[in-house]
């Protein structure tokens, strides 16, 4: 197995060598990573690039930068891992057991770093609700095997929702249920610090209920980033 983890980043120079440093033990066991940088005007790549086997730019975007970053790979299986996000330290090892079990696709559990009391509640109801459902969020660092990738067409281009969106196509394409491995990756709480716990939990809610019933992503992300 060839594992390649796709980093799609932005202005991420603050968290960004948090993310790279735990995955050099998986770089020495073969596993390649990939900065996908989309315009940064701080110093993500250049933080980036001893850590990283390549560092590259693209159009800004969460799911275009995804893309470029499987285009300019060849490796069997992709992770694709936000630059705020930590993965378990033998991640590499757990997708191998998923493939030996016959998965195509899969995410981990989660682990919402902070001090708010509300991050471990937020975690057990994300976790809890990917596996009653098969739909994770990109925070879970989702993976799947290149032909899985392809089958799809690759993350939907568009600007919110691109990991439900790319759940619901694999589900869709027939292809065995995701591996829901129990092991957790850490992602920063930053956000409901930011703007709130209530109102960003609420928002979120909101927005998954209107993309739903249809609304066009480009509507739902003007609401989440307030443009």
């Amino acid at each position: 197995m060839s594992l390649v983890i796709i980093i799609p980043a932005l202005n991420e120079a603050h968290n960004i060598g948090n993310t790279l440093g735990p995955l050099q033990a998986m770089r020495a066991r073969g596993v390649r990573v990939i900065v996908v940088d989309g315009g940064s005007i701080d110093a993500t790549a250049t933080l980036a690039a001893p850590m990283a086997d390549l560092v590259m730019p693209s159009a800004k975007g969460r799911s275009i930068q995804m893309n470029a970053g499987a285009s300019a790979s060849t490796d069997d299986w992709l992770l694709f891992l936000h630059a705020d996000s930590v993965l378990p330290p033998d991640a590499d090892l757990h997708i191998a057991t998923a493939i030996a079990g016959g998965k195509c696709w899969g995410r981990f559990d989660i682990r919402i770093t902070g001090s708010h009391f509300m991050f471990a509640v937020i975690s057990w109801f994300m976790n809890h609700r990917s596996r009653l459902t098969g739909i994770a969020t990109g925070d879970q660092g989702l993976f799947m095997t290149r032909r899985a990738y392809e089958a799809v067409d690759g993350f939907p281009v568009q600007s919110l929702m691109e990991d439900v969106e790319m759940c619901k196509r694999l589900k869709g394409a027939h292809m065995a249920g995701p591996a829901l491995l129990a092991e957790r990756i850490t992602t920063s709480g930053r956000r409901w610090q930011q703007y709130g716990v209530w109102r960003t939990i609420l928002l979120m809610w909101r927005l998954r209920f209107q993309y739903w019933r249809g609304t066009p992503a480009a509507e739902l992300h003007a609401a989440y980033y307030g443009k």
